[in-house]
């Protein structure tokens, strides 16, 4: 009688233990929905300012045409919605990189840095690429989190029957890493 309580009390917390790790990936998983969720939101925020910027500076560059055009582009694509998570990730990295280019492109057009049209949505595209960075920070904080849950023992067999796999963090494209040549803008 003794060996089948010890038994009993042994397969219960077992199958607790079990419930907890299981509990604590549906929670992470979770965390990164709502992550990437908030990292969406300030996403749509600079989609819908694209087709305001894009309008006022196509006033004053017609010959950065082509650079508007891709911008526009990769917008439509990003607001299409039959994007992976990963998917999402990259064309983002893509815009962020035609909008560093695009506002590079503005330097050229004194009248259009004193418009005021153009200096408020630049104000809050920067505000908005601001809190997309905060957003990111954010999302690969729970990402990690969430990696670290599915790809350490024990919670790694949980997560393999769970069928959960890792996901890919936010990174800055190597170009973008390398210093800035203040000498080569003026």
């Amino acid at each position: 009688m003794n060996s089948t309580i010890i038994i009993a009390v042994i397969t219960l917390v077992i199958i607790i233990w079990i419930v907890m790790m299981y509990n604590s990936l549906v929670r992470n998983r979770n965390e990164v929905d709502n992550a990437f969720g908030g990292m969406d939101v300030q996403l749509k925020k600079r989609y819908d300012l694209i087709p305001n910027l894009v309008s006022t500076v196509k006033q004053y560059a017609a010959h950065e045409k082509d650079l508007l055009t891709k911008v526009t582009e990769m917008r439509a694509k990003a607001t299409d919605g039959n994007l992976s998570a990963d998917e999402k990730v990259a064309l983002d990295n893509k815009i962020s990189s035609g909008m560093k280019s695009l506002m590079v492109a503005v330097e050229n057009y004194p009248d259009l840095k004193a418009n005021e049209n153009f200096m408020n949505l630049q104000r809050t595209l920067t505000e908005v690429e601001s809190q997309i960075s905060a957003a990111r920070r954010t999302y690969n904080a729970v990402i990690t989190d969430f990696n670290n849950g599915t790809q350490t023992f024990p919670k790694s067999i949980v997560a393999g029957v769970m069928k959960l796999q890792r996901k890919e963090v936010f990174v800055i494209p190597e170009v973008e890493r390398q210093n800035v040549d203040v000498k080569s803008l003026f």
